[in-house]
């Protein structure tokens, strides 16, 4: 079977409680000696990649930074509270803005799913080792976050932003006379959104010098997947995330990215 290439795989696959049977496609069989040669080639790339990798966080930590002087009031479990609080007393803080929509009242499914699988209690012990606090800040009523932190069984600390500037500020959430920035620039000029107005992916890092705040760090889009756990996983697999933006062969599975 050495270099050939694999024909398309039967698979059954339930939909909408019907079999139906599809065509998937395969990698090349190989044999382990070839695949060796592909391998170590693959992991010369990977290494670079690390490498640059190393670079550029080198440089995100060498990004200068900018004081917070317009005062933020947030509601929380124990009452209103201040930017400052977030930090619970350690110098640095992680904001996820945690996507919410008040049309079908429902959080970012994206965003549950990052606080499923990581905002457990030992991260969130070896973040604050670090003396790092990470905290979601969202759009909805402080009521509606404490019933979807009982339902989820959520423990991390999640506040409302609601009658604040804090979402708009930081490009988290488009609105018109409110921001019309994403990602650093227009999104009048970005069409995928296509006049897009709510939530969007986004967290921010501030760092505390006594009782002074400074923003230091924010990322958009697809730069909030360094820390999308279930992606990292995914992009070691042959096939993928399996969106219709990757470059994979023809055959593999793919569906619309916002389908």
């Amino acid at each position: 079977m050495d270099g050939l290439l694999s024909g398309p795989k039967l698979i059954d696959i339930k939909f909408r409680g019907h079999m139906k049977t599809k065509e998937i496609a395969l990698p090349k069989i190989v044999s382990r000696k070839e695949w060796l040669v592909k391998r170590k080639e693959l992991l010369l790339e990977e290494k670079e990649i690390t490498r640059k990798r190393d670079e550029l966080n080198a440089k995100r930590r060498q990004l200068p930074m900018v004081k917070i002087e317009k005062e933020y009031l947030f509601e929380g479990p124990k009452g209103t509270v201040r930017l400052l609080d977030l930090f619970e007393g350690r110098r640095q803080l992680l904001v996820h803005h945690f996507m919410y929509f008040d049309g079908p009242d429902r959080f970012c499914p994206g965003c549950s799913m990052e606080a499923d699988q990581n905002y457990k209690k030992k991260l969130l012990k070896n973040l604050h080792d670090h003396d790092l606090t990470l905290a979601a800040v969202a759009l909805a009523p402080l009521s509606r976050i404490e019933k979807e932190k009982r339902v989820k069984g959520w423990d991390f600390p999640f506040y409302s932003a609601i009658g604040t500037e804090f979402n708009y500020d930081f490009q988290a959430t488009i609105k018109k006379g409110a921001n019309s920035s994403y990602n650093y620039q227009d999104a009048k000029n970005a069409e995928w959104l296509n006049n897009y107005e709510g939530d969007m992916p986004a967290k921010s890092v501030f760092l505390r010098h006594g009782t002074d705040v400074f923003h230091t760090y924010s990322t958009y889009t697809r730069g909030t997947e360094l820390v999308a756990m279930h992606y990292n996983y995914l992009d070691l697999t042959p096939y993928g995330r399996q969106e219709d933006w990757e470059d994979s062969p023809t055959g593999w599975p793919q569906k619309p990215t916002y389908g």
